[in-house]
Order: structure tokens, then sequence, then C-alpha cells
């Protein structure tokens, strides 16, 4: 039981630990979502979306993490 108390609190600390990068990552999904809803590009273009938007929010809280440890 402790080991699933210690697992489902690291799991909610990834989204509690940086904050913006939970919300960009959520605000990617869903404009991608929107995207396709309104139908102005297809699924498996926004799998492009999804995967450019992700990897930009990835990039940029790692410079903006190295760039307040640089302080």
């Amino acid at each position: 039981m402790n080991l699933l108390r210690a697992s489902l609190r690291e799991i909610v600390g990834l989204f509690l630990d940086d904050e913006f990068l939970a919300a960009a990552a959520l605000i990617v999904v869903a404009a991608a979502a929107l995207l396709i809803k309104l139908h102005v590009i297809a699924p498996l273009a926004a799998g492009g979306v999804l995967f450019a938007g992700c990897l930009g929010v990835l990039l940029t809280s790692v410079w903006r993490t190295a760039s307040v440890g640089r302080r």
C-alpha cells in the first residue's frame, strides 16, 4: 500500500512540480483537438502538431529551468 501511495504522489508531483509544462502541454492537446474538430487539419496532421507542440513546450521548459538555475 505504501508503494501505491508513493507512486501516486510521484505522478501528481509531475503535474504540480512544473505548472508551465503541464498547462502548456494541455493547451497543445486542446489546440490539436480543436483543429481536428473544426476540420482545419486532418487527424494525421494533428499528430505532427502534437509532436511539434509538445517538443516545443518541453524545450521551452528546459530552457526556462536552465536559465533560472544560472542565477
